[in-house]
């Protein structure tokens, strides 16, 4: 069997993060749920998209009810708000309260400290292409 190609290092590496909560630990995979469905209307809403339940799932890849019911767990929680859509009072979109926006702060430092450890003994010249790589794969899927 061949070393696997970059491509498949690629999904490999997603697989693995997707899952990184501990098994059994549901407090922990809730949170990371809230984390997941803020950054996606935070996202959404940086590019422009309005944030609506069909938006958000797509962005997250997952089926509409799945995204409904994660939005409605993050109202609940005081993460986000639902209101009618400006442009069309029929459409409702997702907001990030400030409450939201004081725990995606605390999740973006947590994130960046796990990267700042997995990175140990790279050249910040490393990191940083590193992390241009990761961007321009990103902005390139959006294309694709």
């Amino acid at each position: 069997m061949s070393n696997p190609g970059p491509g498949q290092t690629l999904f490999a590496f997603v697989r693995h993060w997707a899952r990184r909560s501990p098994v059994g630990d549901h407090a922990v995979a809730e949170h990371g749920r809230l984390v997941l469905v803020t950054e996606a209307v935070q996202a959404l809403t940086t590019r422009g998209i309005a944030a609506t339940v069909n938006a958000v799932a797509q962005e997250i890849g997952i089926d509409q009810s799945g995204a409904s019911r994660l939005i409605k767990s993050a109202v609940d929680a005081g993460y986000l708000t639902m209101r009618a859509s400006e442009a069309d009072r029929r459409r409702r979109q997702a907001s990030i309260t400030s409450a939201g926006e004081t725990m995606l702060a605390q999740a973006h430092h947590w994130q960046e400290q796990v990267f700042d450890r997995l990175t140990t003994g790279w050249s910040e010249q490393r990191r940083r292409d590193f992390h241009q790589a990761m961007t321009d794969l990103m902005d390139r899927s959006y294309v694709v």
